[in-house]
């Protein structure tokens, strides 16, 4: 019988239970010549100190360890060290979903009194956000057409804050990026942009001029439609005051979430390409459907935002996003999803899987009729997330369903 089993044997059942295999078994992991291939889980909310001064040097500074989860965990560590080296930049901080990265970048940067200037087509939560809670705490935001307006001329005294998206939601626009940085930094702004269609695989907005990065990782950084996360990447100082909130507010992943999406990080490159490569067939398909209106994909030599796209994006690549104008309207739409069989109707995107999700009903909800029209985001369009099938599998499914359209 070992000493530990010894001395222990005369306690209780659930004091043996409820004490061993704990603190003296992480220890013993973190003092043997070898380690675990692959990060460990760390499902814990709490860690435990041997004494106060210890606790004091970690909040101090002066020595390495953890307090509560809320504040770091070993996870997230691993997480962000993988997103910073992708992305090139200071650091990074994971939250439990992409708004809640969102939504702290802005609060981040902004007070009650200052103004954000931000695209008029975005993820319908955003846009939510910017029109409708926003203004609650006095903060002002304004929606101007990065492509066909003058930026300049909607910058305030008080703008603190322009943001967009690299590749917009749902029609695929894709602004000169290097020109708002320079606007927004001649008047005191920082850059927020959102790359999530985008992933660093393809654009690195960091290098155009933006100050900070969000990412909702639940799509192409997570990728397999299993983990809930969001990510704010930036310069330190940045980063630094993003942490802080993050914090405060505790919007945090779980570690088992961080877990998986370290893990996805792995084979990010070899997705988006697949991605890429199906969405570039797919929209080139669709440009020559009879029964398809318009096709928005920056890809496409037809598509406004090419010579933008292909300024600003790697390798020839301009991700697995696309959209498209179903004729008949909001009935031919309807009748194209109820017609597919393998390809499914999802309200998200970047799986492993093709899907389709319908903007109007689903991530634009929040856009009145008059707004989707003067955006241009119609009751028949469409989007595709291409998968990393068979491409041609995929469009024989699509032949079939516009049969019923």
């Amino acid at each position: 019988m070992s000493s530990d089993v010894e001395k222990n044997s005369k306690k209780g059942l659930m004091t043996r239970l409820t004490h061993s295999g704990g603190n003296e078994a992480a220890k013993r992991t973190a003092q043997s010549v070898s380690v675990p291939k692959v990060v460990p889980i760390y499902m814990s909310s709490v860690f435990s100190f041997d004494d106060v001064p210890s606790l004091d040097g970690v909040y101090d500074g002066t020595q390495k360890g953890y307090v509560y989860s809320r504040m770091a965990n070993p996870n997230y560590d691993a997480l962000n060290e993988v997103l910073t080296q992708a992305e090139g930049c200071d650091g990074a901080v994971s939250f439990g979903s992409g708004m809640a990265a969102i939504v702290t970048a802005f609060l981040a940067n902004v007070s009650a009194g200052d103004h954000i200037v931000a695209s008029p087509v975005l993820y319908g939560g955003v846009y939510d956000y910017l029109k409708n809670e926003a203004p609650r705490f006095g903060i002002e935001a304004d929606f101007v057409d990065f492509e066909n307006d003058d930026l300049e001329r909607h910058m305030k005294p008080n703008t603190k804050v322009v943001y967009t998206e690299t590749i917009t939601n749902p029609l695929m626009e894709v602004p000169d990026l290097r020109k708002a940085a320079e606007t927004a930094h001649r008047h005191g702004a920082k850059l927020i942009v959102d790359n999530t269609f985008a992933t660093p695989v393809i654009c690195r907005p960091l290098e155009f001029g933006a100050d900070i990065v969000v990412y909702s990782a639940t799509k192409y950084l997570g990728g397999h439609s299993d983990l809930t996360c969001g990510v704010v990447l930036s310069g330190a100082e940045n980063i630094s005051r993003v942490q802080k909130l993050a914090t405060l507010y505790g919007g945090i992943p779980g570690p088992f979430d961080a877990w998986l999406l370290t893990r996805s990080l792995r084979t990010l490159e070899l997705r988006v390409r697949q991605h890429s490569d199906n969405a570039q067939k797919l929209a080139e398909y669709f440009e020559k459907h009879p029964k398809v209106e318009k096709v928005y994909y920056p890809g496409l030599p037809s598509s406004p935002s090419h010579a933008v796209a292909a300024g600003q994006f790697d390798g020839g690549l301009f991700g697995g996003m696309l959209s498209a104008d179903i004729v008949g309207g909001e009935g031919g739409a309807s009748r194209f999803i109820a017609a597919c069989e393998s390809v499914k109707f999802v309200p998200s995107l970047a799986g492993v899987t093709t899907s389709i999700s319908y903007p109007a009903k689903t991530s634009h909800r929040a856009y009145t009729r008059e707004e989707m029209d003067r955006c241009g985001i119609s009751m028949g369009q469409l989007r595709f997330s291409a998968g990393l099938e068979r491409i041609e599998d995929v469009i024989a499914e699509f032949d079939r369903a516009f049969a019923s359209v």
